[in-house]
């Protein structure tokens, strides 16, 4: 009986095997950098376009993760004026142009396969960070029903999802909303933004299990922290006594 149920596995792992080649022939991967078939097969970047992102190194604030110029400084600019309603956060990439038009191409032409190296690069390099917070489940920044139906995914659910499977954590949808489809914010300021998104953001009692007291919020770029910083009052309100996040990018500068 053993012997079969091995046979049995072999086969299926064969088959997945087959079908993974035969999608990759169909469907040749591309590199999330440049957008060409990436070489050699197998990868999931370019190797030569791994060098054109920039993955965050120490120092980093302590609270939002966002690299520092300072050798001495414990915390950025941003975080040093302001009160934070999240416990602290990391990330995987600064963000420059090469990461800004990656992510681009996912929201806008539908790349939503290029997760796949982030996500693989995010468990590789954070994942004892991101175990060490000790959170029950990842909360993905949702997107309005509006911007869903237009686009057909949400960028940070597919991430979650992602990062979930390698740590053994479950996605939870049921808890935060985007109750209020808002205006664009790049010529908004931190304040502005904050505004902008005090009443975008909802949190309600879980449909799928009781709320959670420690969450790892998780969002595609992290810029002057005012989404997750909505979203992180929202989740308090509701329940949740601490709230971490990881973002892929983060920006520079501040």
């Amino acid at each position: 009986m053993i012997r079969n149920e091995e046979i049995e596995k072999t086969e299926g792992e064969m088959l997945l095997r087959l079908c993974a080649a035969f999608l990759d022939a169909l469907f040749p991967r591309r590199c999330p950098v440049c957008g060409d078939i990436v070489m050699p097969k197998g990868e999931r970047i370019c190797p030569e376009c791994l060098s054109r992102l920039s993955f965050v190194a120490s120092p980093a604030c302590k609270k939002c993760g966002k690299e520092l110029l300072q050798e001495e400084a414990e915390y950025c600019s941003d975080c040093s004026r302001r009160r934070r309603s999240f416990e602290y956060g990391i990330a995987l990439l600064n963000y420059n142009q090469a990461a800004a038009r990656s992510m681009a191409a996912i929201k806008y032409k539908n790349r939503r396969e290029y997760l796949d190296f982030y996500a693989q690069a995010a468990l590789s390099r954070l994942r004892g960070r991101l175990l060490s917070m000790e959170a029950e489940c990842l909360v993905p920044v949702p997107i309005h029903p509006a911007r869903m139906r237009k686009r057909g995914f949400n960028q940070a659910e597919l991430l979650a999802r992602k990062l979930g499977e390698g740590l053994g954590l479950p996605v939870r949808t049921d808890l935060l909303f985007r109750c209020r489809n808002t205006e664009p914010q790049k010529e908004l300021g931190p304040q502005g933004r904050l505004k902008n998104l005090e009443k975008a953001f909802t949190a309600a009692p879980a449909a799928d299990g009781p709320v959670p007291e420690r969450v790892i919020l998780v969002d595609d770029i992290y810029t002057t922290g005012s989404t997750i910083e909505a979203c992180s009052r929202a989740l308090g309100r509701a329940g949740v006594k601490k709230t971490y996040f990881f973002a892929l990018c983060i920006g520079q500068g501040r």
